[in-house]
């Protein structure tokens, strides 16, 4: 099932994030039980305000939404320790239809790649060195282990060797020749029933004998075996298959890849797309902070679908919107702004209305549905309506609007009056936060004639924390809209008493000439009855962009 997040624009006020949760708890009552309300930006005094007035958590900080390594990784990790043998490992791999196997160490750290390619190297060596085909990298409890016999006794049998394979399938006389040509404590004698064979590569005091066919030792040889310190291992297979079995005894940790690329779980999915385009390795260990696996990428799973889907709320511009929303699928839109340069991969549910809130249209879906809608809900879809209204007081106001609200107030048992009264005496932004930081709560971007330019708003209960701190808020400004490369940056100082605001603009004196407002300094404009930066200010200042020329 995709995850399902109802997240509201950056820097998100009252609204976006009241809206987020409310239509997040719609959508569960209706059919979406894996819808999530989500945030993409810090909350504020007055939404803590707000949130903890109804006892309702806050939503979930997304700070991205692109898709990462950890959308797609396959969490169930089949791996090898290092002292796996060869064979286990590609048994392994046959039955679960795999390639590539990570070995990891008992630090859950990847010490290399062992594939059936590399390993098809070993098995199937150059056939200009005859040698290497009899080679036996093992310990003797390995080759018992891959052979799935019996080690009846054996000196050191966890010494891992470089061993020779010979097969004591020849007349007694060509055995003991051809068996002075090898260091005696290399050799490993496949042989059957035969017992002087057996008795030869004994005496000749060999690294081990491995008897084939699951035929009984007589006594008199594993004694002997054992005076001469003989490794004695019993092979419930033909001698024929045994010399092929004894070389995947080989240990992984012989067999490794060890240049090999990693991602992070954390990476972003289009990072890791680029790099592994660039190289031969088909799967990939997804490893964490600490270097451990925690997963596997193959080049496949880059085709997988991504389960995050998006319904933005209060806003439907990408430049508003949570980083990455532009790579995953928004499946909804629930708005009251104007309609902006969005464009999605097919049809989808969008709901505009020219309402004073977005939390009155969320509302309004409880209603029109007749979906239950709890007190703690109500009243935040309350706060976020006479936040977004003023109480009712803004220019943005509709008879929708008022309607929404008495309602509300009669579900969450509030009185708006006297809750809009709270929540502005909540705390002053300019008061709780330095002027860098609340110029940036509540901030949209915009653009008009391809011009990029920001506009914020702050809602006072009176001028006086403005006036004390003009300049550094002026300053703050001007070093915002430099680090965004904006042509201009504008705050709306809002009296939500007086109902009116003072407008701060930091842009070229060109564009700021425009501005026909009584100017009380520099930069800083009186708005009277200026109150809505959506209906009021905003199609001021794109009207004074066109009269740029």
């Amino acid at each position: 099932m995709s995850e399902v997040l109802v997240i509201g624009h950056k820097n998100p006020d009252t609204d976006a994030i009241c809206s987020a949760v409310g239509y997040a708890e719609f959508k569960r009552l209706t059919g979406t039980p894996s819808a999530v309300a989500a945030r993409c930006g810090d909350t504020n005094d007055r939404i803590d305000f707000v949130l903890k007035y109804f006892g309702v958590p806050p939503p979930i900080l997304i700070a991205d939404v692109s898709p990462k390594v950890r959308d797609v990784m396959q969490t169930q990790v089949l791996s090898v320790p290092p002292g796996t043998s060869a064979g286990d490992a590609l048994t392994m791999m046959d039955d679960t239809h795999i390639r590539v196997l990570p070995v990891i160490a008992e630090d859950g750290c990847c010490q290399g790649l062992v594939s059936v390619f590399k390993a098809s190297k070993f098995f199937f060596p150059d056939s200009s060195d005859p040698m290497s085909s009899r080679r036996i990298l093992a310990s003797v409890r390995n080759l018992s282990r891959t052979l799935k016999g019996t080690m009846l006794f054996a000196v050191d049998p966890d010494r891992e060797e470089d061993l020779v394979l010979m097969i004591g399938a020849m007349k007694f006389d060509s055995f003991a020749r051809r068996v002075q040509d090898y260091p005696r404590e290399k050799l490993v004698v496949v042989v059957g029933d035969r017992i002087d064979i057996q008795m030869l590569a004994i005496q000749r005091r060999v690294r081990v004998i491995v008897i084939t066919g699951g035929l009984p030792v007589d006594p008199e040889v594993l004694s002997s075996a054992k005076s001469n310190e003989v490794g004695v291992v019993l092979s419930p297979h033909d001698s024929a298959a045994t010399a092929m079995l004894c070389r995947a005894a080989i240990s992984v940790s012989r067999l490794l890849d060890t240049q090999f690329e990693t991602v992070r779980r954390d990476e972003a999915l289009s990072n890791a797309k680029r790099m592994a385009a660039a190289v031969q390795q088909n799967v990939f260990p997804v490893v964490d902070e600490a270097r451990r696996v925690v997963g596997m990428l193959s080049k496949s799973d880059f085709l997988k679908k991504i389960g995050r889907q998006l319904i933005l709320v209060d806003h439907n511009e990408l430049s508003q919107a949570v980083p990455g929303a532009d790579l995953v699928e928004i499946i909804e839109i629930i708005d009251h702004h104007r309609i902006g340069a969005l464009t999605t991969h097919q049809p989808i549910l969008f709901r505009n209305e020219p309402v004073g809130s977005t939390s009155t249209i969320v509302a309004d879906c409880f209603f029109r549905s007749k979906a239950p809608l709890t007190k703690p809900v109500a009243g935040l879809l309350l706060a976020g309506v006479v936040s977004d209204t003023l109480n009712l007081n803004s220019p943005t106001t509709t008879e929708k609007d008022v309607k929404v609200l008495r309602k509300l107030e009669r579900i969450a048992e509030v009185k708006a009056s006297e809750f809009t009264e709270k929540l502005f005496e909540s705390g002053s932004v300019l008061t709780s936060r330095t002027s860098a930081q609340a110029i940036a709560t509540d901030c949209k971007e915009y653009v008009e004639r391809q011009m990029r330019f920001s506009v914020a708003q702050i809602e006072e209960i009176g001028f006086e924390s403005f006036n004390r701190q003009k300049h550094e808020v002026t300053a703050a400004l001007e070093a915002y809209r430099l680090s965004h490369n904006y042509f201009f940056s504008a705050l709306l100082v809002t009296d939500v008493v007086l109902q009116t605001s003072l407008l701060v603009v930091a842009g070229p004196t060109d564009f700021t000439s425009q501005i026909h407002y009584p100017s009380l300094e520099p930069g800083v404009f009186q708005l009277e009855g200026v109150v809505s930066r959506k209906k009021q200010l905003l199609p001021y200042l794109a009207h004074r962009l066109e009269n740029l020329g």
